[in-house]
């Protein structure tokens, strides 16, 4: 990192949020950026017409110094400080895949996005939900079969709504009797507001209870539940999230904690809470963490079989963090026999015959993506003689069968899914571009949060911009004075250039077509996925 935490001082990260009147943009953000720049913070500060979002990784004493110069500001009477202490980035390779390179600090339209289409109304935050203390949430949850009991009108009831993604609420939810937990299972945050537009008839003349993980996403959320008026209006969010408390510790549940007392919650009254009634949702430290699941994608002319074990060096090392899950293109291919050069000159039909390859116990060849004039899906096995030599550029006249593939990945998903990422080699990468860049079309039906890319290349069929895939993406392949004489340099350099800016890591190696396992590649390849566990 550009400014290392001198020896022996601690390093920590900072993050608040504060959704308010902002009455003059320029002059906050000259504020941050000389203050943060001054006591050599780095990341990331969003500031909005309504508030701002901070994200600061430095020195504690530093980052101690900044809360005192907000807390300064009448504007941010009342914030909450996430402040925690955390080994610093190791290098300046994983500061810039934690976002630590550099500070940031823009004016943006929205804090988080809500809607990633315009909203015919914007929520108005302050309608958004009564904030509760982690004890008065419990305190709701204890006396929800009370309440039925009395109201004997299950439209009197309460709700527990999760605002979280799909992805952070498969580590666990908070479960009640008597309270129905509804997890909308959402890929991402903007895809909120449809969830809560088509189950409206679930939530109205509820009690509803809203957590997310540090507060800001309910604030959000709860305006717009709130702003749909008559039957809407009892909507709570636990405040600044949710996090492992005492309770958890007293109980052998472990894992990082912050201080019940510190946070202003009286220590007397988190042992009033029956834990059996109430069970804290499973976080960070609880257990094992689950592994990644992986669907990996073949290359052209090969099958799940022989990726699999061209892959098993690789399987074998991120064993612990991932389990990669293999599937079939497709497309089969017929076999293609290249005689030798002898056999080329001569016409016996008997000279042929003998010099042909065998015709059994020969694994299918198959493929995502066919040139148009390829004989594909005869279910046959029979060989042909290669028209000519083997051309190196063959992968740029592959442009067919991407909508069968498509359909292909979106049935696989449904039977064998959920699936964390997608990890393509060579055509297989090209595919899973094209997965990437229609998430949004086959929003529900083929999520994932990450692609690995490896000799990848952008198939020619794709009509996409620079930039526009948003898609966290590695991009493996061989450096200039690689080996890789299949899929060139320059074409996967090219295929990260279509992914958002900031949200690629690039790793080139030194040898050929291939996915290396050797230090430091698989090194990267870990630190990359360990990002999303």
């Amino acid at each position: 990192m550009a400014d290392d935490a001198g020896e022996g001082e601690q390093y920590g990260l900072l993050l608040y949020y504060k959704y308010a009147s902002v009455p003059d943009l320029d002059e906050l953000v000259s504020f941050y950026q000389s203050n943060c720049s001054s006591l050599g913070l780095l990341g990331r500060v969003r500031v909005a017409p309504h508030g701002v979002n901070v994200t600061v990784g430095g020195k504690l004493s530093s980052l101690e110094k900044h809360i005192e110069a907000v807390k300064a500001r009448t504007l941010f009477e009342g914030t909450d400080f996430k402040l925690a202490s955390s080994h610093q980035p190791l290098n300046d390779r994983v500061a810039k895949e934690c976002g630590f390179t550099s500070l940031s600090v823009r004016i943006v339209d929205e804090l988080v996005t809500f809607s990633s289409h315009p909203l015919l109304k914007s929520p108005n935050i302050s309608n958004a939900g009564r904030h509760l203390s982690a004890v008065e949430f419990h305190s709701v949850l204890e006396s929800a079969g009370k309440i039925l009991e009395e109201s004997g009108n299950d439209n009197e009831g309460l709700v527990l709504l999760d605002a979280r993604n799909l992805y952070e609420t498969r580590i666990g939810k908070f479960q009640s009797p008597d309270v129905e937990t509804l997890d909308p299972e959402i890929r991402q945050y903007s895809d909120l507001h449809s969830w809560i537009d088509d189950n409206a008839d679930r939530l109205q003349g509820k009690n509803i209870l809203m957590y997310c993980t540090g507060g800001i996403r309910c604030e959000m959320a709860s305006a717009y539940i709130r702003g749909k008026g008559t039957g809407f209006e009892n909507v709570f969010q636990v405040d600044a999230g949710t996090y492992v408390c005492e309770l958890c510790q007293k109980h052998g549940k472990g894992g990082p904690l912050v201080s019940a007392v510190e946070d202003g919650i009286p220590e007397e009254s988190l042992q009033q809470i029956d834990l059996k009634t109430h069970p804290c949702p499973r976080g960070i430290g609880f257990g094992s963490p689950r592994k990644l699941r992986i669907l990996c994608l073949h290359g052209f002319r090969q099958n799940a079989s022989s990726f699999k074990g061209r892959t098993a060096s690789l399987a074998k090392k991120i064993k612990n963090i991932a389990e990669l899950i293999y599937v079939d293109g497709p497309h089969e291919l017929p076999f293609i026999y290249q005689p030798p050069v002898a056999d080329q000159a001569c016409d016996s039909e008997s000279s042929a015959v003998q010099r042909s390859p065998p015709r059994e116990n020969c694994k299918k060849k198959l493929a995502w993506l066919v040139s148009p004039e390829c004989c594909v899906g005869s279910g046959k096995t029979e060989w042909i003689v290669a028209d000519g030599p083997f051309d190196l550029l063959q992968y740029q006249q592959q442009t067919g069968g991407s909508d069968i593939s498509l359909a292909h990945l979106k049935k696989v998903f449904s039977q064998d899914g959920p699936f964390d990422g997608i990890l393509g080699f060579s055509q297989g990468a090209a595919m899973a571009t094209l997965a990437c860049a229609h998430q949004d079309k086959f929003k529900g039906e083929m999520n994932f949060r990450f692609a690995v890319l490896c000799s990848g290349y952008l198939p020619k069929i794709a009509e996409i911009s620079h930039g526009t895939i948003n898609c966290p993406s590695l991009h493996i392949f061989g450096s200039d004075h690689g080996k890789d004489r299949q899929i060139s340099n320059t074409a996967s350099k090219d295929l990260a250039t279509y992914f958002e800016e900031g949200s690629s890591v690039i790793i080139q190696h030194d040898s050929g077509h291939i996915i290396p396992t050797r230090s430091p590649y698989i090194d990267q390849i870990k630190d990359f996925l360990h990002r999303f566990i």
